[in-house]
């Protein structure tokens, strides 16, 4: 059987569907939501939910230990009680269709993995959701391949926090979350552990299975991002500038700024003609590209209209992510974890 773990902090908008939608699931023996110091409305739904749901079972997370991250905190607080055979760690802004943990399950015994993982299907109802979310996940999906991140010849390794059943015994061999207290990735992290121990590892992204609205403002979706995206694209200078370079831009900007200039300070139109023709066909060449690598990850090919915007705000939050993680403080929940720390 199978014990949910759910670290939740400030999650009122969306605690109860997550742990309903798991509840329900006859797989499941119990749900352990780790309630990490939350200042809103949380545990007074829990308290609700612990009404209605018998398998529901709630704690309370103390003073954050030194060198932790709060999340890998809770996930290992409710691991140490746990009494089912697989644990699911998922989050609170999480929704599990009918089915999902017996497909996991399922996908563990087809595919020979201690660790499956799913990159939810994602709910967008703003425009910086669909402006951003869409552009970060292709990129992702071009860094990250299924095939070799499920290949056990292959060093690669990825997970999605939101979607992780790993069988216990591996697990608790591999160090808990207490071997990646500091990650702030410790999805990926983890699943790199249990691949160097030459475990199986199963990564996909379903339909129909776990979806997730992971932001809901512009404000969090900033934060969110900046926390991640530098250790995301390979935590070094290298990784993001050629990562800014092949997702943003950057050559199209400067050529228009400099036809601009040529145009001000009176250059034929002979001159400026071909380099305009030269920018016109590079940005239609960046927004056929975008628009094949949304229909290959399942979005809606007219999110194209939204490359510019996107591609300007996944820039700028990838240079502040750097930033962040090696000379400022990641922010997140309210909690800031130093670059010294990690």
């Amino acid at each position: 059987m199978v014990s949910v773990i759910i670290p939740a902090r400030n999650e009122e908008a969306s605690i109860a569907r997550a742990v309903e939608s798991v509840a329900w699931q006859l797989e499941v023996e119990e749900v352990v939501v780790v309630n990490d110091q939350s200042t809103d409305r949380t545990a007074e739904i829990l308290a609700e939910l612990c009404q209605r749901h018998p398998k529901l079972r709630v704690l309370e997370t103390d003073e954050l230990p030194r060198d932790w991250i709060g999340k890998n905190y809770a996930a290992s607080m409710g691991a140490g009680v746990a009494s089912g055979d697989w644990l699911l760690f998922t989050d609170a802004d999480t929704y599990h269709l009918p089915g999902s943990v017996r497909r996991a399950l399922t996908d563990a015994v087809d595919h020979d993995a201690v660790l499956v993982s799913y990159s939810p299907e994602q709910e967008m109802e703003t425009f910086w959701e669909r402006a951003l979310i869409p552009l970060v996940y292709c990129r992702l999906a071009a860094r990250y391949s299924f095939a070799r991140v499920n290949d056990p010849g292959h060093a690669d390794a990825a997970a999605n926090g939101q979607f992780i059943l790993v069988l216990r015994d591996a697990y608790e061999a591999a160090g808990g979350h207490a071997a990646v207290a500091g990650e702030i990735l410790e999805d990926v992290a983890l699943a790199r552990r249990m691949k160097q121990e030459g475990h199986g590892i199963y990564f996909t992204a379903p339909i129909g299975i776990v979806r997730t609205r992971m932001y809901r403002s512009l404000a969090a979706m900033w934060q969110g991002w900046t926390k991640n995206l530098y250790p995301l694209v390979g935590g070094n200078a290298k990784s993001v500038w050629i990562e800014l370079v092949e997702a943003c831009p950057i050559a199209e900007i400067a050529l228009l700024l400099v036809i601009l200039a040529g145009y001000l300070l009176g250059a034929k139109s002979y001159v400026l003609t071909p380099w305009a023709g030269l920018v016109i066909g590079m940005i239609l060449s960046r927004l056929i590209h975008h628009a094949s690598a949304l229909y290959r990850n399942l979005y809606p090919v007219s999110y194209v209209q939204y490359y510019w915007v996107g591609a300007l705000l996944y820039g700028a939050a990838l240079l502040e992510s750097w930033r962040r993680n090696t000379r400022g403080a990641v922010i997140w929940k309210g909690r800031a974890y130093p670059a010294k720390m990690r």
